[in-house]
């Protein structure tokens, strides 16, 4: 191996890596924590309302969207902070166009889980 190469890690190796980044990630964001928060409001709303398979795997897509997509913007965070220390407008606009994408999943999933419980909980109602 060259000097200064890295080597592959192995998969355990990478998991551990990764492992570390959540928790980084949670460490370092107020919005991880709110939206963990919500992903388990959805999932105990799930469990209550007894919802379909289908409505589970658009649920979980949503929660791993939306925290997955939290986890790339701050890496992304990171990276424009290490690049550009100091203000720049341009860096400062590519942190905000990161930060909308993760606003849309989240607008997304907002969505969606009204679109899944709304209805069952108006039925559980009676309304």
């Amino acid at each position: 191996m060259k000097p200064g190469a890295k080597r592959d890690l192995t998969f355990p190796e990478s998991a551990r890596c990764a492992c570390a980044g959540i928790v980084a990630t949670f460490r370092k964001g107020r919005n991880i924590r709110i939206q963990t928060l919500a992903a388990l409001i959805a999932i105990i709303g799930g469990i209550w309302l007894h919802i379909s398979l289908t409505e589970w795997v658009v649920i979980v897509f949503c929660i791993g969207l939306v925290i997955g997509s939290e986890c790339m913007n701050t890496s992304f965070e990171d990276v424009v902070d290490l690049a550009c220390p100091h203000h720049d407008s341009l860096a400062g606009r590519a942190k905000d166009i990161a930060a909308g994408a993760v606003l849309i999943f989240s607008l997304m999933s907002l969505v969606i889980g009204l679109l899944i419980f709304i209805p069952r909980i108006v039925a559980l109602m009676g309304i």
